[in-house]
């Protein structure tokens, strides 16, 4: 089956929204064998909505719009897509009810206003598709013209009217789909030339599946795409594909799908029956943030220190100043201090301690914008390297908090005995 996408709204035009509903509607419709013909973003504006909607069905018969079921007067879908299929707005009795019993449960003052009664019309005809998390249903109508389905615009009203409404009765409609499937790997520290590498020889005994190389802040990512293919051998493809690319990427992996570093990292840390805190300078609490921003870190992260100004690495994390004075802040002496100063304030098994130069100034010949040192400490151990990063202020300390991780992750991975021995590196390594 193919169909087209319409996403409604001036917003996306004047770039002032990112449009994530068409892409969440793409993912969700591959997944049962819906391939999307084409995707078409308008203004809110009944003749460019009824335009786009009347081409979309010329060229598919079957629309998904987004955007416009809301209660003020940009939001004219329902009337634009009414319009073209000939029929009136009607009212749906049952729906108000629901959007009155609604405004009281919510504790809103006063009458309901009259705007949001517009969010019970539905063109006559149209099933009414509940909306359990907000004010607007989605519709759907059938007719000589094709299948309009009307979603609203707020995200995660659309991802579940998605997953609620859309995606069962679509795959009713095609009980023996054929489905595109996707698997991404997840890398980190290595650059995409490098993974282009070690994985290119492989790429022609992945068939059916394709890959595809997707760089992003954190690393690089690897989608494996299967095109058109009953359900079964899909994921049996996926898999071989998968195992494959594994094998080759090694030490480089540290997940799949949206997996986030950070999680990953507190999984290893309580694994190991550890606790984590965190001494961050030049990373100004990013670590940190990443760390408490997974669901149940409490259980491993205690705490950190922000060790901004050289006075504080001396007195919150006992940092020699005469280390500073001979080494310089950002240098392998004193991450390690800071490290071990961490390790002795938060009573932590697990250290990361990130000191560095993010630029734009304070960068030397000897230690240039984007010099950053990272220590790993766990227990009595440690492991500190100095890598190079590139980017603006803001890329070279998100790349170190990943890198900070990164390294963590690294250290935990490898058996007892040998975990945290080696000596600090030099030089650049890839971030």
């Amino acid at each position: 089956m193919d169909l087209e996408i319409v996403t409604i709204g001036t917003e996306l035009l004047l770039g002032h929204t990112i449009d994530t509903n068409a892409a969440y509607l793409a993912r969700a419709l591959a997944a049962v064998g819906v391939r999307v013909a084409r995707r078409t973003s308008v203004p809110d504006t009944p003749e460019a909505i009824r335009g786009a909607v009347a081409d979309a069905l010329a060229r598919t018969g079957f629309v998904v719009t987004s955007g416009g079921l809301g209660p003020t007067r940009d939001d004219r879908t329902r009337q634009a897509v009414a319009d073209l299929y000939g029929v009136p707005l009607l009212v749906d009795a049952a729906y108000l009810d629901r959007l009155q019993a609604r405004w009281r449960r919510l504790g809103r003052p006063g009458e309901m206003p009259e705007a949001n009664r517009t969010q019970a019309l539905y063109p006559a005809g149209a099933t009414v598709l509940p909306n359990p998390r907000g004010s607007a249903p989605g519709l759907w109508l059938e007719g000589p013209p094709g299948v309009v389905v009307m979603l609203p615009g707020v995200p995660h009203e659309l991802q579940g009217l998605t997953d609620d409404e859309l995606v069962p009765r679509l795959a009713a409609r095609s009980p023996e789909a054929r489905v595109t499937r996707s698997l991404t790997i997840r890398t980190t520290g290595i650059p995409e030339s490098r993974l282009a590498d070690l994985v290119g020889p492989l790429e022609d005994t992945l068939a059916p599946a394709t890959l595809a190389y997707l760089p992003t802040f954190d690393g690089v990512d690897l989608r494996l795409t299967t095109w058109v293919l009953p359900p079964g051998e899909a994921s049996a493809a996926l898999a071989r594909a998968r195992d494959r690319l594994l094998a080759a990427v090694g030490e480089w992996c540290y997940g799949e799908e949206g997996v986030d570093l950070a999680a990953v990292v507190l999984d290893r840390v309580r694994a190991a029956g550890g606790h984590l805190a965190v001494a961050e300078s030049c990373t100004g609490g990013l670590v940190a943030a990443r760390l408490t921003a997974v669901p149940g870190a409490s259980a491993v992260f205690v705490g950190g220190i922000v060790a901004y100004e050289n006075a504080v690495k001396v007195a919150e994390l006992d940092v020699p100043e005469p280390t500073i004075r001979s080494e310089g802040a950002v240098s392998e002496a004193v991450v390690r201090a800071m490290a071990a100063g961490a390790q002795r304030r938060f009573g932590a098994e697990a250290v990361i301690a990130v000191t560095g130069v993010a630029g734009p100034e304070g960068g030397t010949a000897e230690k240039p914008v984007g010099t950053v040192w990272l220590c790993a400490a766990w227990r009595d151990t440690q492991r500190a390297v100095r890598i190079g990063v590139p980017g603006n202020r803001a890329e070279v300390r998100g790349r170190a908090a990943q890198a900070a991780l990164d390294l963590m992750r690294r250290a935990l991975s490898e058996p007892p005995d040998v975990r945290l021995a080696r000596p600090g590196t030099h030089g650049n390594a890839p971030t």
